[in-house]
């Protein structure tokens, strides 16, 4: 304890000899420093263990785990400095970057809320979620500073905008930002002295809101801990691993479900862009031992003319997530790294993320499957009346319960009712459960094609065109059809010097599925519209293709 530690009046005394609610909240202020176990102390701990170890690789700069605790310090006592206090947001908009990781462990040393910024956004979408957030600071990146430059006067909780030049290398644009590096290299590395709890909200993150405007995810310390213990046991982590963090971590998946598991642990993250050439070589140059990424990433890296050019003999854990991994890929990613092991986590923001896995035992005897639900996590299907569906073979709506959950959507008391109904959270998937309980998931409610009268799993319509070998990607959408009501259809990316025809994807539809799921239009496109996280955006896709029916008479 500190020299000048308060000693003990009476009264307080007192509270050593009753067990109640007031007297342990006394406690475990008291002794907060001693038996906490929140986020905040994540980079210290593997500093003790590990101090000298690579903790953080960007490009030519490499922290060790002493050094990492110094300058999360730093930062943590800077935006102290600024006056944010515990629960204050504090948004970042930036890519995978030193700058980036240090502002996540500040915020976490401090108390305060980290809200990391989709980087797809524009303009009012983002001063939206400034605004909403009420966030006190802002860092922009460089790279990125065009896409808050018109709106910036329209953020008037921001009290402090930080400049980060890690990217472009640009100064300042202006005397409304301090640059990162001048800002908080003046202050000391000392551990700021914070009163922090399991229970305490942590980070928020906005959902896509492709339904209303996005909500803000609350998330506590105690969500993400259960998580990255979960990880770690159900993903087989490691403190030896070298993790390649590619995919962004402004999004949850890439940040809580890997980069930060493998700090807690004491393995080494690497950080760099999603570039396949930069992913292949860096999981060469470092010896990289795991690597994240979607579906589509995956299937850019099996098919790039680089591939055979770099040793990944390394690389022992593969996982997915994010969207659903065509049986015919995954298949592909066991036999280009063999003796490796494949893991498919699914969840969604709002338990931080992961819900279920599919752990490399199972994943060749459970293709296609998302597994059960996680260590610390609970998995159902609902029907429609909210009752469990104990039947295998039976679709309906994925639901989970356990410490990954929410908080609340930020100011929206209605939606965070709708989203606990009966006390678990309704994913708006939907899923089929095997007579093992193993969940496999059928689509997103939204994406269900209604066509005709019945039900078609737009999953089940691209594992099929999968099996064409010449398919690099598909993508099923339900399109406006005046008799069908909803039309399937497949917009497809062939191999590069492949040709297919719309013939030859019917025939093979037709040996595989029902009549009624068969395509009734289909598309060949050079590439399909993604995110910055490799899922691909059926939404405008939907919009783009509205009115190729509009001719067909019913």
């Amino acid at each position: 304890m500190a020299a000048n530690w308060a000693p003990l009046t009476e009264e307080e005394k007192s509270r050593y000899k009753v067990i109640n609610k007031e007297n342990l909240e006394f406690l475990m202020n008291r002794y907060n420093k001693v038996n906490r176990w929140v986020i905040a102390d994540m980079i210290r701990r593997s500093a003790y263990h590990y101090p000298n170890k690579p903790a953080l690789v960007y490009g030519d700069k490499t922290l060790t785990y002493a050094e990492l605790e110094r300058e999360c310090n730093r930062t943590a006592n800077a935006l102290t400095a600024l006056g944010v206090k515990k629960y204050d947001r504090v948004a970042i908009l930036a890519h995978n970057t030193i700058h980036h990781v240090l502002t996540w462990i500040g915020c976490a040393k401090i108390g305060a809320i980290y809200l990391a910024l989709n980087y797809l956004l524009r303009g009012k979408d983002l001063s939206y979620c400034v605004n909403h957030s009420e966030s006190k600071v802002l860092i922009v990146e460089d790279a990125l500073y065009d896409l808050v430059k018109d709106v910036m006067d329209d953020m008037p909780t921001v009290k402090n905008f930080i400049w980060s030049d890690q990217v472009a290398g640009q100064p300042p644009v202006s005397d409304r930002f301090q640059a990162f590096d001048a800002w908080y290299g003046k202050y000391g590395d000392t551990e700021p002295d914070t009163i922090l709890h399991i229970e305490d909200p942590c980070q928020m993150t906005y959902t896509s809101g492709t339904e209303s405007l996005p909500k803000g995810v609350i998330i506590s310390n105690q969500a993400l801990m259960a998580q990255y213990m979960g990880t770690i046991v159900d993903g087989q982590y490691d403190e030896d691993d070298i993790n390649v963090n590619a995919l962004p971590i402004y999004h949850c998946a890439q940040r809580d479900v890997f980069m930060n598991p493998v700090f807690w642990l004491g393995g080494t993250n690497i950080l760099i862009a999603p570039d396949m050439v930069q992913i292949l070589k860096n999981i060469a140059e470092y010896k990289a031992t795991m690597f994240f990424a979607p579906p589509t990433v995956w299937i850019g890296l099996l098919r790039h003319p680089d591939f055979g050019k770099y040793d990944l003999k390394s690389l022992k854990k593969c996982y997915y997530g994010a969207s659903i991994m065509p049986v015919e890929i995954l298949k592909e990613i066991m036999e280009k790294f063999p003796g490796s092991g494949t893991w498919n986590y699914y969840g969604q923001t709002e338990l931080a993320p992961y819900h279920t896995v599919l752990k490399a035992k199972d994943a060749l005897k459970k293709l296609g499957s998302a597994g059960l639900g996680g260590l610390n996590m609970e998995t159902r299907l609902e029907d429609d009346g909210f009752k469990p569906i104990a039947e295998s073979g039976v679709a309906g709506e994925i639901c989970g319960k356990g410490p990954h959950a929410l908080m609340m959507y930020f100011k929206d008391p209605d939606k965070t009712e709708e989203a606990m109904k009966g006390g678990w959270f309704h994913s708006g998937d939907v899923g089929i459960m095997d007579e093992d309980r193993y969940i496999t998931v059928a689509d997103r409610k939204k994406d269900m094609i209604k066509t005709g009268g019945e039900n078609v799993p737009t999953r089940e319509v691209e594992e099929a065109i999968y099996k064409d070998p010449r398919v690099q990607e598909v993508a099923v959408i339900g399109v406006p059809h005046p008799k069908w009501v909803e039309a399937v259809t497949a917009i497809i990316v062939p191999k590069a010097g492949q040709t297919i025809t719309e013939k030859e994807i019917v025939e093979l539809c037709r040996k595989e599925l029902a009549g009624f799921k068969v395509p009734k239009g289909i598309v060949f496109v050079q590439a399909l519209p993604k995110t910055p996280t490799g899922k691909i955006l059926k939404r405008e896709m939907r919009v783009t293709y509205k009115g190729m029916f509009e001719k067909e008479q019913a």
